[in-house]
């Protein structure tokens, strides 16, 4: 299961495998405001708690394995990482936030960047919010959420990790993550379910985002 209230035609899957299909690369990492790279195509921005599997989601999006660099330890993203897809769209893969093995003061200053882009981008078009599906949404998600709709910065809950639980409990956590939506101002109203290791709902994921395009 993927969505419980969204289905996609064969031409908005195949309109976002094409998209995601195209050449991929790496643009720039952006460790303040004033080295972010210049607006240009729509962005995409992935935003979530370190290690819920953000350059994960990336690399299976683009159908590459090395795209964004992956690590188990979280706090591996250290800065704003842009990716050019076919110069149609650009993915913007966040620094977690939550646990992460740095000092409290480089903790904040990633936040802090992560929070100055997110409300000066107008280029940026949506987020994807991840959520462990195993660990449903914390209060560190409801902060950012709500953070998110005063800044009127619209964003979409993308359940990660999903091959690890069974069938039922995809449900469960679907409908829970689509509940907590209809309860924020700027939230998509259609949460999805996707998996890294399986590539299940990534062609939906991809359909959804090719609809910004």
């Amino acid at each position: 299961m993927t969505c419980a209230d969204r289905s996609w035609t064969d031409e908005e899957i195949e309109a976002g495998r094409r998209l995601f299909a195209g050449p991929c690369s790496f643009v720039a990492g952006a460790a303040s405001i004033a080295s972010l790279p210049p607006f240009g195509a729509p962005e995409i921005a992935f935003a979530g708690r370190s290690n819920v599997g953000k350059s994960s989601l990336v690399n299976a999006l683009t159908g590459r394995s090395t795209l964004a660099r992956v690590s188990s330890k979280p706090g591996h993203t250290r800065q704003l990482n842009f990716f050019d897809l076919a110069g149609r769209l650009m993915l913007v893969d966040l620094p977690g936030y939550g646990f992460a093995q740095v000092s409290k003061s480089l903790k904040q200053s990633w936040q802090d960047l992560a929070a100055a882009y997110l409300r000066g981008r107008p280029t940026l078009k949506r987020i994807c919010l991840l959520i462990d599906a195993r660990h449903g949404i914390k209060d560190s998600d409801r902060e950012t959420m709500t953070n998110l709709d005063k800044a009127a910065v619209v964003y979409q809950l993308v359940l990660t990790k999903t091959d690890l639980l069974n069938p039922a409990a995809v449900a469960q956590a679907l409908a829970a993550a689509t509940a907590e939506a209809t309860r924020h101002a700027a939230a998509h109203p259609v949460a999805l379910a996707t998996s890294a290791a399986t590539g299940s709902g990534i062609p939906e994921l991809r359909a959804e985002l090719a609809t910004l395009v």
